[in-house]
């Protein structure tokens, strides 16, 4: 995050959590079709960990544990160390964060709907930044 989300958004990503709660493995099962249609993205990820559904469900309780504490990072940080542990391991870079953002994006407004409004999307690209 390049600077501090405005008490706006971080009310409008915080709201959006019983929805990622109902709705996080279908948005991140949606968000991973859309983003595979990159070979070389692909390849970055353990496919056993995808198709057993394991990936998806980890995927859907971070980003819930983001929303539900967007006013408490601090909260999130062993969390996050983990997840970038993992992501050095994998090669993930941060070059790769923007394909996920153009897949994650269109996946929420794919599963929810008109739920997904202009503003929540545009909270939630916010915080990806």
């Amino acid at each position: 995050m390049s600077k501090p989300l405005s008490p706006e958004t971080m009310a409008l990503v915080k709201a959006t959590a019983p929805a990622l709660q109902q709705h996080g493995v279908e948005i991140t099962t949606r968000m991973y079709q859309r983003l595979f249609v990159d070979p070389e993205i692909k390849a970055l990820f353990d496919m056993a960990a995808h198709e057993s559904g394991a990936q998806p469900k980890r995927l859907a309780a971070a980003i819930l544990a983001f929303a539900q504490n967007v006013d408490k990072l601090d909260v999130l940080k062993p969390a996050i160390e983990r997840i970038a542990a993992r992501h050095v391991e994998t090669h993930i870079k941060p070059e790769h964060y923007p394909a996920v953002a153009n897949a994650l994006l269109p996946a929420i407004r794919d599963i929810l709907g008109e739920a997904a409004t202009d503003e929540v999307l545009n909270a939630w690209g916010e915080a990806y930044l």
